[in-house]
């Protein structure tokens, strides 16, 4: 299955994605670009990387555009990149979370941010041109590598203003990492050891053979935990095959909900920044905890629809000081307006520092609240009809559409959305213990079923 969404594509090696794609691919940025310019190109580890960056540089090159390729990355270092080296685009090779046998493109533009919906629209529209405008030998693009990405990632996470690298280096801290064998395995650990910590390395061989389900979910990450009560380490950090999602385990080897990651991470930039009513963006689905943080330190909130170009947007055209979304991902403006793992990591070194206690204590005391995650296929259904239906149920209530329908109440909400990919509806829910959460989510789902079983006697 070959898909292609918001977020680019993505499909299984040798199966959905065949060479004659990346060629499709690449001519269509190309065309895009109007064959001119300059692109920025890298990778996560998966071995399939290599080939189709080979493929999609080629066809990049053979259309007249300059190539950088800046090898094995997270994909928010091809994000920042790409802004701060003034390219025209940016291209990441990864399929995120998804298993070893995927592989995908992601768009960047040259902000920095991911292409929108109608850039990627208009993009792939372009793919199946008859006359592509390929150039003769001697107007091909030129190409580089540049060995110096994660150096300059680096160098931008020190420069942030809340960072105090003095002070945190002085902590000497004891991190173990799970890169998954993925894009961030050279980078986090190096990001850490220019921290002053010490770094006990889990699956940090980006060779692109993930030990375990590369998604940073606590079933995931047995390793990880258990090395951390092993080297008596302060915290353990787990990232995603690109890197820009960011996990947390805390001292005892209990795993900190992803939600957590924003939470500490708008801590750290609240407590110290100096802009008043400073504002915190983030999408419908992610916690409660962030709101309460936020108002605590006197800022306000902005939620937008579910996806990083969405949330980064918002920030950009908010002038925001922190944002990102409830799956691990930290945005800070400061660094750059992509989701980034290595500048979440920076951000809680500093929140321990601050803190001065450990990372259990500083969990506790924030506001706990708990989530469901449920999903319910829906086959042939229309996903909008079904969510129509059960808005008009909720009239009375406080509610969102800005994606989907998020039903809101007090301390407590469930979240009913369509998959942009699968014929699936998802369900989110929060609540301050996980029993409430989970029942929300039920109930919600038992309007789902009975929706469905309408719609079949209907048609």
């Amino acid at each position: 299955m070959l898909i292609e969404s918001i977020s680019g594509v993505r499909g299984i090696i040798g199966d959905s994605l065949q060479p004659v794609h990346i060629v499709q691919y690449a001519s269509a940025l190309g065309t895009y670009l109007q064959s001119k310019g300059t692109v920025i190109i890298g990778r996560d580890s998966r071995p399939s990387g290599e080939a189709i960056v080979r493929i999609f540089t080629a066809t990049l090159q053979w259309m007249g555009i300059d190539v950088i390729h800046i090898g094995i990355v997270p994909t928010p270092t091809v994000q920042l990149l790409t802004e701060k080296k003034n390219a025209d685009a940016g291209v990441a090779i990864t399929a995120s979370h998804n298993p070893f046998p995927w592989n995908g493109i992601k768009y960047i533009d040259h902000t920095g941010l991911f292409m929108n919906a109608d850039q990627v629209q208009k993009i792939m529209s372009l793919k199946d041109l008859t006359h592509t405008p390929y150039k003769k030998s001697g107007e091909f693009g030129s190409y580089r590598d540049d060995g110096t990405a994660l150096a300059y990632h680096i160098d931008n996470i020190l420069k942030i203003p809340y960072i105090q690298v003095d002070k945190i280096r002085k902590k000497q801290f004891r991190v173990v990492v799970d890169a998954v064998n993925g894009g961030g395995s050279l980078a986090l650990p190096a990001l850490l050891k220019t921290l002053g910590c010490e770094v006990v390395e889990v699956h940090c061989t980006p060779d692109g053979n993930f030990p375990h389900t590369p998604e940073p979910l606590p079933e995931n990450l047995k390793d990880l935990m258990d090395a951390v009560v092993k080297h008596k380490a302060h915290l353990g950090m787990a990232v995603d095959p690109d890197a820009d999602r960011l996990a947390i385990v805390d001292e005892g080897g209990r795993y900190l909900s992803e939600e957590y990651t924003l939470v500490m991470a708008v801590k750290t930039v609240l407590s110290k920044t100096s802009k008043k009513n400073p504002l915190v963006v983030t999408n419908l689905s992610t916690t409660l905890a962030v709101d309460k943080v936020t108002r605590h330190f006197g800022g306000s909130i902005i939620r937008t629809a579910i996806g990083e170009i969405n949330v980064s947007a918002t920030m950009k055209a908010e002038n925001a000081v922190i944002g990102g979304e409830g799956n691990g991902g930290v945005i800070l403006p400061d660094s750059h307006l992509g989701r980034d793992s290595l500048v979440g990591a920076a951000l809680i070194l500093q929140l321990l520092t601050d803190e001065n206690k450990p990372l259990s204590d500083i969990f506790a005391s924030l506001p706990q609240y708990r989530m469901s995650k449920k999903k319910v296929d829906i086959g042939q259904s229309d996903p909008d009809a079904i969510i129509e239906t059960i808005k008009k149920r909720y009239a009375q209530k406080e509610t969102d559409t800005t994606d989907g329908l998020k039903i809101i109440d007090q301390d407590k909400w469930v979240h009913l959305r369509k998959s942009n990919t699968e014929p699936l509806l998802r369900v989110y829910s929060e609540a301050p213990t996980l029993e409430e959460a989970e029942s929300l989510g039920e109930a919600m789902i038992g309007e789902i079923k009975r929706e469905l079983k309408v719609m079949s006697r209907e048609s």
